[in-house]
């Protein structure tokens, strides 16, 4: 930045600025000790043809091409703002995500539910207060078949137990991570999208997980980790076949959730519902191709 001269008064200051300014010529005025206004040019650039530019205002400034410079200053200035304002909503802000930032509404009342039921149920060690979320209180021997036959509270309109083991936690560990995740890609999909669409991936993806868990080792399990899962799945296609959605996911951190899912699936951590982790992901991997390949084509 370099300064290229002097006008006597502030409203001629702002004038020839805003005259620059329209011309595509970035500057700044400030007052001088002498009372005067400085002039300063951004660009090394266009230096010379500013202070060209400052001559012919100095020896015409009655012109009424600089009064006009006014009114398309403001209005490139309004067309910048807009620009700005669209470039953020596509960019996300990882800072919001926590608590000083604010969680989106939808994730705030999937974990005040998580919590509040770990509290009331002790982690998972006093189930009966929270038996009605189980995905069914009858264990039966047998396979997926057998399985895939009972369900009976859920035949008997008990629908929501296909979507309530999601709030089950057992242990603070276990809570603690899927909250994180929960807080951090949750809240992503409502700034970005909305809280609809972060309704209806919740719903889809625990109803699949839980039945998928439940078809695997029955229907002791709880936790949100199925519908974390699904949620990766979802924003890493998404944002990669659909960068304008402004979803995105580190490819480190999707290999990572991967080799969690492998560990745990080879029995290195025990006691892990990894049916629930696979279909979740599964379907979050579908979804999101699937939704980014439509919103590429609608555009």
């Amino acid at each position: 930045m370099r300064m290229i001269g002097h006008l006597p008064a502030e409203p001629s200051a702002r004038e020839f600025g805003d005259y620059l300014y329209a011309q595509g010529i970035g500057n700044r005025i400030e007052p001088a000790r002498d009372g005067t206004w400085e002039l300063w040019v951004e660009a090394e650039d266009q230096i010379a043809t500013a202070t060209v530019l400052l001559k012919e205002y100095q020896g015409n400034a009655g012109d009424p091409k600089y009064q006009q410079s006014v009114r398309i200053a403001r209005q490139k200035r309004e067309q910048e703002q807009q620009a700005n304002e669209a470039a953020q909503k596509r960019f996300f802000d990882r800072r919001k995500l926590f608590p000083f930032g604010g969680a989106g509404l939808l994730t705030g009342i999937l974990i005040a539910i998580s919590v509040t039921t770990s509290l009331v149920s002790s982690f998972g060690e006093h189930e009966k207060p929270i038996l009605w979320m189980f995905i069914s209180e009858r264990i039966i021997e047998g396979g997926v078949v057998e399985r895939l036959k009972d369900l009976p509270e859920i035949r008997h309109g008990e629908v929501w137990r296909l979507f309530t083991p999601i709030f089950i936690h057992f242990g603070i560990p276990h809570i603690l991570f899927n909250m994180l995740w929960l807080l951090d890609l949750g809240t992503m999909i409502e700034r970005r999208q909305s809280t609809r669409v972060l309704a209806a991936l919740v719903l889809v993806i625990a109803a699949l997980s839980n039945f998928g868990q439940y078809l695997w080792q029955g229907p002791d399990f709880g936790g949100m980790s199925g519908v974390v899962y699904g949620l990766i799945g979802y924003i890493w296609l998404r944002g990669k076949f659909d960068p304008a959605s402004g979803l995105f996911l580190h490819s480190s951190t999707v290999t990572m959730a991967v080799i969690w899912f492998v560990l745990c699936l080879a029995g290195v951590f025990p006691y892990v519902a990894n049916a629930a982790h696979g279909v979740g992901f599964a379907g979050g991997i579908v979804w999101g191709y699937v939704s980014a390949l439509l919103a590429v084509r609608k555009r």
